[in-house]
């Protein structure tokens, strides 16, 4: 799951969302023409079992409506415009997971890395890993030939939700997100299976050893979410395999990209 090219590769933090409404397709579409590697979206399940990319527990601050993601259907999530806070011509809709995956596998210049975050603690508990894994499965992505090769990546801050997709889906890279020492002393990562360690740029800055700790153990590092010159170099200087941005652009060009 490391990077051969020396250099972190640039994962768009919910898209493109320091320019275009998070989660959504406009921000993935734009983080793609920005030259983004690969795209991160967080999943939640609707009341009638849909995946869909929204990072809130709560539609208020990322649409026009209100409510529940748990408690809504689909149909009653499409009903509103998800661009709110960004001036865009057209109404932008809540993106399902598949609608996601169709864009990444359709992307014809590169090869595009798929970051899948399920939230946790949610209404519907392990159900969200169990459908995450079945929408990849339906695209050809649960079981690569090797995490090397593979596509997509299914990452968490809860250790259990790590577990269940390493248990179903074991060639699929994992990232076990979190700041404590547990996370970070690769004792939990070890526990679950995972194959990289997700710190944030906060947590990395006060414990630098940790790439060289993860990379020793035979883990990749994802870092989240690095927006400012200086942690983009910090992360290149100390072999951050993953950076995770919301100006994937910007952050393209500081790195010669």
């Amino acid at each position: 799951m490391t990077t051969e090219l020396g250099r972190p590769l640039i994962i768009a933090h919910r898209g493109a969302s320091a320019s275009y409404p998070e989660n959504t397709l406009a921000a993935y579409d734009g983080a793609l023409r920005e030259g983004a590697d690969g795209i991160e979206c967080d999943v939640r399940l609707t009341r009638d079992g849909e995946v869909v990319c929204v990072h809130d527990r709560r539609i208020d601050r990322t649409s026009t409506g209100v409510g529940v993601v748990s408690e809504m259907t689909l149909e009653g999530l499409r009903q509103y415009d998800y661009a709110r806070g960004k001036d865009l011509a057209e109404p932008e809709p809540i993106a399902r997971l598949a609608d996601l995956i169709e864009l990444a596998l359709d992307w014809r210049s590169k090869p595009v890395k798929l970051f899948i975050e399920t939230k946790h603690p949610v209404r519907y508990g392990g159900m969200i890993e169990s459908k995450v894994l079945a929408e990849l499965q339906r695209y050809g992505l649960a079981r690569p030939p090797s995490p090397t090769f593979a596509r997509a990546v299914v990452m968490s801050f809860a250790p259990s939700a790590i577990w269940r997709v390493r248990r179903s889906a074991p060639l699929l890279p994992t990232v076990l997100l979190g700041n404590s020492s547990l996370y970070m002393g690769g004792s939990a990562a070890t526990a679950v299976g995972a194959t990289a360690v997700g710190p944030s740029i906060r947590t990395l800055r006060e414990r630098p050893d940790a790439v060289d700790r993860a990379a020793a153990s035979g883990r990749a590092t994802y870092c989240w979410t690095v927006d400012s010159l200086e942690d983009v170099e910090f992360c290149r200087d100390v072999g951050v395999d993953f950076l995770a941005t919301n100006h994937p652009g910007r952050t393209a060009g500081w790195l010669g990209r």
